[in-house]
């Protein structure tokens, strides 16, 4: 049977990427061999960030040892870890200029600590030679490996986000190899480890979950203390991928967003276009102003 692609609202109309800075970030990326989420997971405000010179820096390679079912990112036999890519990322932050950096990876699952080893000596290299450069890291679960989540902290991280990315009922359908549980505890230990540092999690709906669940899972994030939030409409990469079974209005979104802040979450982005690392420098100002 033919599956006949779902139109697009009106709202996720966005420009074609042509400005210098996306020219530019993009010739700079592919010279210094780096990955990013914003091209791996095919982000659709991939030419609005790149115009700004801020990027979601992938690293661990580009081959995930997982396999879920809205992830557009290759998964299959990860190849050997490259020891130089934490100075290349810190040298393209640096000669970008960036004030923000988002670092993220893919799941590594062949490796006895997830990447996590990797992920501190990137946060240390952009600090070395940037150090007015604040960095975000968007990490995976590790399974559970508290000592994975100690490296990773003990680095210094501007804020530790993990995403929870949908509610119970249906986790295990586009997460097959995730845990629910696991990812609320993760951000517990965070909280209880390094308490000054603020946790982040994210989203997506449109895969079949309700608004009551949506508002559940919200609660179990403030429930560990997780500062703030990110929300987005799912979009299916391919026809291989988990369906759309509902695009969210623009209205709804500001209904998220709303219930969000009334739960006590220092800042919440919601809308249809919204993704993990949307304007993250905004949602960490907002974070460190109320805690300062």
């Amino acid at each position: 049977m033919v599956q006949v692609k779902r139109k697009l609202p009106e709202w996720f109309k966005v420009s074609a990427p042509t400005s210098n800075n996306f020219y530019e970030l993009k010739n700079r990326l592919k010279k210094a061999n780096l990955n990013t989420v914003c091209e791996e997971a095919a982000c659709p405000n991939i030419g609005e960030c790149w115009d700004k010179k801020t990027a979601t820096f992938m690293i661990l390679g580009d081959i995930c040892t997982r396999a879920c079912s809205y992830c557009n990112v290759k998964t299959g036999r990860p190849t050997e870890l490259d020891v130089f890519e934490p100075s290349r990322v810190a040298n393209t932050v640096f000669q970008l200029g960036l004030k923000y950096a988002v670092v993220t990876s893919v799941d590594r699952d062949d490796l006895a600590d997830g990447g996590a080893k990797v992920f501190s000596m990137t946060i240390s290299q952009i600090k070395k030679i940037n150090p007015s450069c604040k960095v975000e890291v968007l990490i995976p679960d590790f399974n559970g490996n508290l000592e994975s989540l100690k490296t990773i902290l003990f680095s210094k991280p501007s804020v530790l986000n993990h995403n929870i990315e949908t509610v119970p009922r249906i986790f295990k359908k586009v997460r097959p190899k995730g845990n629910y549980l696991q990812s609320l505890k993760l951000l517990t230990r965070s909280k209880e480890i390094q308490p000054e540092i603020p946790t982040k999690s994210g989203m997506m709906v449109g895969l079949g979950e309700s608004r009551k669940e949506i508002k559940k899972t919200m609660k179990d994030l403030r429930s560990v203390s997780c500062d703030l939030l990110t929300v987005g409409q799912y979009l299916r990469p391919t026809n291989k991928h988990h369906p759309i079974i509902r695009f969210y209005s623009p209205a709804e979104f500001n209904e998220i967003r709303k219930d969000g802040i009334n739960m006590g979450f220092k800042h919440v982005a919601a809308g249809p276009l919204v993704r993990s690392s949307y304007h993250a420098d905004e949602q960490h100002n907002a974070a460190t102003d109320i805690t300062s």
